[in-house]
């Protein structure tokens, strides 16, 4: 009888891809002229606020202002526009990836991981990306369809959930958790992180890398070709690994 496999879970928006899908999703909409007007440029105004730093909440602003949007324009589009903006977005954005994780990815399945990809985006768009990197499975958010159209309705993939869609993926797919491994890069991923063995903080925000720092777990930066392993020494304080 085979030995149960040892599997890690990523999230994929800021941490594999450099972007994030989700947001992306929402410009080939636009494009595709699927979004009002008037309300993506609140979403645009809001995005300005954010890259201009003008204050520390303008990310999560941008980003419940677009979720809201999203959530607004989502009931009445066809499954297939839907489906057609997420190809044109893996298109583009598929091999815009931080190193990192590329490259762990590739050698966590040489060693015989699952590999498994929970992400709060849609489903559509990450089961694109699952095939195309090779994922052993996934997990997403899922909007209701009907006739062909989607109804609106939708069963967020909230981070507080990502340690059941694990649990759900480990019984699955007869998973061992020794030797478990997450890697995320926000305070929503801090639950997923939490449920594994090999917790990895990647371009944390502020608020991981605190949680991330209390914890005694690994942090991990990517800037430019440079990538900065970060360990918590005796004292608490990271050093260079």
């Amino acid at each position: 009888m085979q030995a149960p496999r040892h599997y890690a879970a990523f999230d994929i928006d800021g941490t594999l891809i450099r972007w994030q899908l989700y947001h992306a999703i929402a410009d080939e909409l636009a494009r595709r002229g699927h979004l009002d007007g008037i309300q993506y440029q609140a979403v645009r105004d809001a995005r300005i606020a954010w890259k201009q730093r003008q204050h520390q909440t303008s990310f999560n602003q941008y980003e419940q202002t677009l979720i809201n949007l999203i959530d607004a324009a989502i009931s009445g589009i066809a499954v297939a526009d839907l489906m057609a903006a997420s190809e044109a977005v893996i298109k583009e954005y598929k091999d815009q990836v931080y190193t990192f994780t590329r490259d762990l990815i590739t050698d966590l399945r040489a060693k015989g991981y699952l590999l498994f990809i929970v992400s709060a985006s849609q489903s559509e768009i990450v089961k694109l990306l699952a095939e195309y990197y090779e994922f052993d499975d996934y997990r997403g958010s899922d909007y209701q369809t009907k006739d062909g159209f989607y109804t609106g309705q939708k069963l967020l993939l909230r981070s507080e959930q990502k340690p059941l869609a694990i649990e759900q993926l480990i019984v699955k797919h007869g998973a061992s958790r020794e030797g478990s491994i997450a890697v995320g890069d926000s305070e929503g991923d801090i639950p997923m992180l939490a449920s594994v063995e090999q917790p990895i903080a990647f371009n944390p925000t502020q608020e991981l890398f605190e949680h991330a720092q209390s914890q005694g777990w690994k942090v991990v930066v990517e800037r430019k070709s440079v990538i900065y392993q970060l360990s918590p020494g005796e004292t608490g304080a990271y050093q260079l690994s």
